[in-house]
């Protein structure tokens, strides 16, 4: 049975425009833990009998937040409990994981309650020199069994999911003695593509991992960000949103690959071709969100357009990407798509990358040759950091795709990050086009221990050879 346990800090109130906030002294709510712990270890109780398989998050209880969650500091933690992790769900993993439910802030500052999975390399003690990763999972989806809390548990449904793939590369993280943290960026509502809330709920989860005293983490522990495609898209929001709301962090370099630049030109760029299904998929997440395509969705798609739409929002991008192959969004519209385009320019302007400026070191990767997300919306993201005063060091690759740079780009962007964490000075930022990055030699020695570590994971074993180190010992974690 899984335990749950109700945990709130400081009842200061944060602006969710600052975030400013001290760590705040956990403390036990027996009441709360009892009437809403208690109706979480019911349902995962009655989850156990019925099918042994863990509650999407739009049925489960841990999600709901205690009441008067609201009026504490965003990365509260709000409920914690420990979960197994399961490679495709089957697989179980040797890592020792938890959820943390936490108070965050949406789209438009109001509070709400979000979550993250938090993860240590299986046997790893408390260490306050351990390195923090915040992983920004390309969850591409509107429907909750994409999201990490779920895709990633023991006995989860989650066809189509891309987190269960990213889950072999992620490790390569764990398997460094880094913690990690996943946070559920689109929230509950499934908000794939939405400006800002991916941030604020990642950086309420870095706050959360802080806290949270079995990670041992100290308020200056060194945090690296990293996410690829529509990861790095979450990623990009996070470092843009950290400087004003949460300064506070340590965050000493991100790696974004691939990280989308301009949704706009992504949007217009896939209608029509091999994965016209992003659109539709990012059509169904965004007019809950944004006003003015809820507008379209209601005036202009055709009934077989709105149905389409619904079929998006229930599936996973793997699975729903073929559905759609060669549709155009005008056979699903009443009028021309390039009529209705000036309508929904406020939300492109909105969802635009690059128009705030991140203040730690940034890697971007990306393929020249992109069959999803066009090179020159990259520049564009990457000239706008630079314009406003961000420090970016760009690689791009001639040789691989959109799918083949992730694996191809893991050794290179950890490493960096390895260096970031360790305070390695850097040369001056620079724009590089190379054959690929698989070719560099410095690398190779991380993408031979990348396959090790897709083997461990495969087979379920340990993903370090030696025990975590020790509270306060010296140790290699940013190797």
């Amino acid at each position: 049975m899984t335990v749950t346990a109700d945990v709130i800090g400081s009842t200061d109130a944060v602006d969710p425009a600052h975030g400013r906030s001290p760590a705040p002294v956990m403390s036990s709510a027996p009441g709360r833990m009892n009437r809403l712990g208690g109706l979480a270890r019911t349902a995962v109780t009655r989850r156990t009998q019925e099918s042994a398989r863990p509650l999407p998050p739009s049925l489960d209880p841990f999600f709901q937040p205690p009441a008067g969650f609201a009026g504490h500091a965003p990365g509260t933690i709000l409920r914690q409990r420990p979960v197994e992790v399961a490679l495709l769900g089957l697989v179980p993993q040797r890592v020792t994981a938890w959820q943390l439910l936490y108070r965050s802030s949406d789209l438009h500052g109001r509070p709400e309650a979000a979550l993250t999975t938090v993860l240590l390399p299986e046997g790893a003690a408390p260490d306050s020199r351990r390195p923090l990763l915040a992983f920004g999972s390309a969850m591409d989806a509107v429907t909750d069994r994409c999201a990490p809390s779920y895709a990633l548990q023991r006995g989860a449904l989650a066809p189509g999911s891309v987190t269960q793939l990213e889950w072999l590369l992620v490790a390569n993280a764990l398997r460094r003695g880094w913690a990690v943290s996943i946070a559920d960026h689109e929230g509950l509502g499934g908000g794939f593509g939405a400006a800002r809330e991916p941030g604020y709920r990642t950086l309420d989860g870095v706050r959360a991992a802080l806290r949270f005293a079995p990670l041992g983490l100290r308020p200056d522990t060194k945090i690296a960000v990293w996410g690829y495609s529509g990861g790095g898209m979450a990623s990009s929001w996070t470092i843009e949103m950290a400087p004003v709301y949460a300064p506070e962090l340590n965050i000493v370099g991100a790696a974004l690959g691939a990280p989308v630049g301009d949704p706009r030109e992504v949007f217009l760029r896939l209608n029509g071709g091999m994965y016209a299904g992003f659109p539709a998929i990012v059509i169904a997440a965004l007019h809950k969100i944004y006003p003015e395509l809820a507008e379209v969705v209601s005036n202009d798609f055709t009934d077989a357009g709105r149905e389409v739409l619904a079929r998006m929002a229930g599936l996973g991008p793997i699975a729903a990407l073929p559905l759609l192959v060669g549709k155009r969004l005008d056979s699903y519209l009443q009028r021309p798509l390039a009529e209705v385009l000036p309508q929904l320019e406020p939300m492109f302007d909105d969802i635009r990358l690059g128009n705030s400026a991140p203040d730690c070191p940034v890697l971007v990767v990306q393929p020249v040759h992109d069959q999803i997300i066009g090179v020159d919306g990259i520049d564009g993201q990457v000239a706008r950091y630079r314009d406003a005063g961000a420090a970016v060091w760009y690689v791009r690759d001639r040789l691989s795709e959109h799918f083949s740079l992730l694996p191809l780009a893991t050794p290179m962007s950890l490493d960096w990050l390895a260096d970031r964490i360790a305070g390695k000075p850097l040369p001056a930022p620079s724009t590089k086009t190379v054959w690929s990055v698989a070719l560099a030699p410095a690398h190779w020695r991380s993408m031979v221990e990348m396959a090790t570590t897709a083997m461990r994971v495969t087979f379920g074993r340990s993903l370090r050879d030696e025990p975590g180190p020790a509270a306060g010992k010296v140790s290699d974690l940013a190797a």
